[in-house]
């Protein structure tokens, strides 16, 4: 292979892919939200908004008739040869077998873990991509996929379409995630829906800061750690998943 390693990078920018020479190192949502520069998005912001609007129309069309569905988040770094991975598999499975479709954010890790065990199932297998610096795109086990150039689109279908969530341990992304299901329930920004974390041993930690920190701090109630169920098993999650229907 000729060439240096920059020349062979590539990333989706929505449903284009670029490589090589054509690949740039910001994303859609960045310049959106960069205050910086020249005065030009006076000019580009109004098309923007057009842009965002085919991504919601997009999004909505795709899933319309998606019905029951369970979203599903946890780490892209999760290893296939990890203990997650497997129960993401049994996960994904579990929730096809009682009638769910499964959402996942479509990357590598958890996601495709979960994404597998729903389309071995012969269950319908959402992933919602992302537009990122690097090139990952939705995992081969995806049956419905959209590519998002907008984060918050991708997350209006995530809570849209989804009547809970379950979370395998993940990272920054997995807890922007959990948390924002969790602040637009407390808000009651959406109806009340539950919120299952799987992992026992790697959630712990996070709870009893929640609720030894915050909760006595005044800074939640009560009724927002209720909204969390923390469990290993998979079909405990998914029994709770049935009983919210």
């Amino acid at each position: 292979m000729v060439g240096t390693p920059e020349e062979f990078r590539s990333k989706r920018k929505g449903p284009t892919l670029l490589r090589g020479s054509q690949v740039d190192l910001s994303t859609t949502d960045q310049r959106l939200l960069d205050s910086r520069g020249p005065s030009d998005w006076v000019h580009t912001d109004p098309w923007r908004v057009l842009r965002i609007q085919a991504e919601f129309v997009e999004g909505f069309g795709a899933l319309a008739e998606l019905g029951p569905a369970v979203g599903c988040f946890g780490s892209a770094r999760t290893k296939v040869d990890d203990p997650f991975y497997a129960k993401g598999v049994e996960l994904g499975r579990g929730l096809v077998e009682a009638g769910f479709a499964v959402i996942t954010g479509g990357g590598p890790g958890a996601m495709e873990a979960v994404n597998k065990g729903a389309a071995e199932a012969d269950g319908v297998s959402v992933g919602l991509g992302i537009e990122l610096p690097f090139e990952q795109g939705v995992n081969e086990y995806v049956n419905i996929g959209i590519n998002f150039r907008y984060f918050f689109a991708r997350k209006t279908m995530f809570v849209k379409y989804s009547q809970g969530f379950v979370v395998l341990p993940g990272g920054l992304g997995t807890f922007d995630e959990m948390f924002e299901a969790m602040t637009l329930a407390q808000t009651r920004k959406v109806t009340s829906f539950p919120v299952v974390l799987i992992g026992v041993d790697y959630w712990t930690g996070l709870l009893d800061w929640l609720r030894g920190t915050v909760l006595a701090d005044g800074k939640i109630s009560e009724a927002d750690l209720d909204m969390l169920t923390l469990t290993d098993d998979v079909d405990e999650a998914v029994s709770i998943m049935e009983a919210s229907r």
